[in-house]
């Protein structure tokens, strides 16, 4: 039974010597150590070629291992730019409302090819985009009732700008659904150049 010292150095020694026993079973030749890693890494998630990439250069593979190996999983489609990037927009969009500009941001984060990008977020079209920014503005538009009318149009038009949502679709969206509660048009925002509009206090 191993014994706890005063210092509390037995748990350390232990975490300590189980880093070494995997450390020593890592595979020494560079070609399976990077498919170790990256088979590791795509079963917790799917990535991109650029996120491997970087995985791997941290963990000192050599480029021309890292070509080699990745383009093999290509060819086996484990790895598959153009499917991660159509299944991250139909995620974000249906779950988190983010419209293509928003998309696209995120995806050149992740090392996907311009070309793909464009590709992906064009399953996007604009009456579909428009339609769930009109979701988001109903989803938020009771939280915002007791506020100044200018207050709310900021605060909606703010929210649907964070998303990536142009000008004119959000302005357009937001007057319409503040409209249909009775309000007058009187926002004083069809020719602002301010975009996105400045945030105001909660």
């Amino acid at each position: 039974m191993t014994r706890r010292t005063e210092s509390g150095d037995a748990p350390s020694l232990s975490r300590a010597g189980a880093g070494a026993s995997q450390k020593e079973r890592e595979p020494r030749d560079p070609a399976e150590r990077a498919r170790a890693i990256c088979l590791r890494l795509l079963t917790g998630a799917p990535r991109t070629r650029q996120q491997l990439t970087e995985a791997l250069r941290k963990r000192e593979i050599p480029d021309p291992v890292i070509d080699e190996v990745l383009d093999r999983f290509e060819e086996l489609r484990f790895i598959d730019d153009a499917a991660f990037a159509g299944a991250w927009v139909e995620s974000r969009h249906h779950g988190r409302g983010l419209a293509r500009r928003a998309l696209a941001r995120e995806l050149r984060t992740k090392g996907v090819d311009p070309a793909v990008i464009e590709e992906a977020v064009g399953t996007l079209d604009s009456e579909r985009e428009e339609a769930t920014a009109r979701d988001l503005v109903q989803r938020k538009l009771r939280a915002t009732r007791g506020l100044e009318r200018d207050k709310r149009l900021r605060r909606l038009a703010g929210m649907l700008a964070r998303k990536g949502y142009p000008e004119g679709m959000a302005l357009r969206v937001v007057r319409q659904a503040l409209e249909a509660e009775g309000h007058q048009e009187e926002d004083g925002w069809e020719d602002s150049t301010a975009w996105p509009p400045p945030a105001t206090g909660q």
